[in-house]
């Protein structure tokens, strides 16, 4: 029975185990291996990430709740989606590098491209040092082409990563807008807490002008947790 055939079951395991097999990890119900949705068996390439999946399925009440298996569900992504077609998924990813949010600045009001300049030129200073990649700022939303050498440089950096770590790095990169951020919050350049408001400098700038919407704020914190969550999965992998 695969994860994704489990949306409205009562938990029907007692148990989730690991058993290594052929170099990688599997993760067990009560014996059983869990398959993905394709219906692949799902094997992971560490034990710490396969001990964090069986922890998901551990810590299942007596309904299972699906939104609560967050590593489960980005691991059958990994398998099912981004193994089968790495390069699309890499090229996906370096697309946020060539329109990257770090290069796109207000023109106005002066004291928030000040806060975008001051968290954002860092960043791009690590990119170009890590990998010689140099990327041009422009003012406004106008497309301002990039150096091909800088995006080959990040397609390149990014396609040295395996499936699982590439269907992290993805969601980091999608949910902060910028490839340049995710790398270098994966190279340790920047933490959870500085990745995330270093992405957000325009919805803090307004927060701040205007006051706080409830509805935007919960939606920003439910996607800072699966930035936070994409983060350890990336680094369990």
């Amino acid at each position: 029975m695969t994860a994704s055939e489990q949306k409205t079951l009562k938990r029907f395991y007692k148990d989730a185990t690991v058993a290594e097999h052929d170099g990688a990890f599997q993760i067990h119900l009560d014996g059983r291996t869990i398959k993905t949705p394709a219906g692949r068996a799902l094997a992971v390439p560490t034990r710490a990430l396969a001990d964090a999946i069986a922890g998901e399925w551990n810590e299942q009440g007596e309904i299972i709740a699906p939104h609560s298996l967050f590593f489960t569900r980005l691991a059958n992504s990994a398998a099912d989606a981004v193994a089968p077609r790495k390069a699309e998924v890499v090229d996906e990813i370096a697309s946020f590098a060539a329109s990257d949010l770090l290069c796109y600045r207000a023109p106005f009001p002066a004291a928030l491209a000040a806060r975008q300049a001051e968290l954002w030129n860092p960043v791009l200073a690590f990119i170009r040092d890590r990998y010689g990649a140099t990327f041009e700022v422009a003012e406004g939303v106008g497309h301002v082409a990039q150096p091909p050498t800088s995006l080959d440089a990040i397609r390149n950096a990014v396609a040295a990563y395996g499936p699982f770590r590439l269907a992290a790095l993805h969601m980091m990169t999608t949910l902060t807008g910028s490839a340049l951020l995710a790398l270098a919050h994966v190279d340790g350049y920047l933490d959870l807490a500085a990745t995330w408001a270093a992405a957000h400098v325009d919805e803090a700038w307004q927060a701040a002008q205007w006051g706080q919407d409830f509805d935007a704020t919960e939606r920003l914190k439910r996607r800072s947790d699966d930035f936070d969550k994409a983060s350890r999965f990336f680094a369990l992998a």
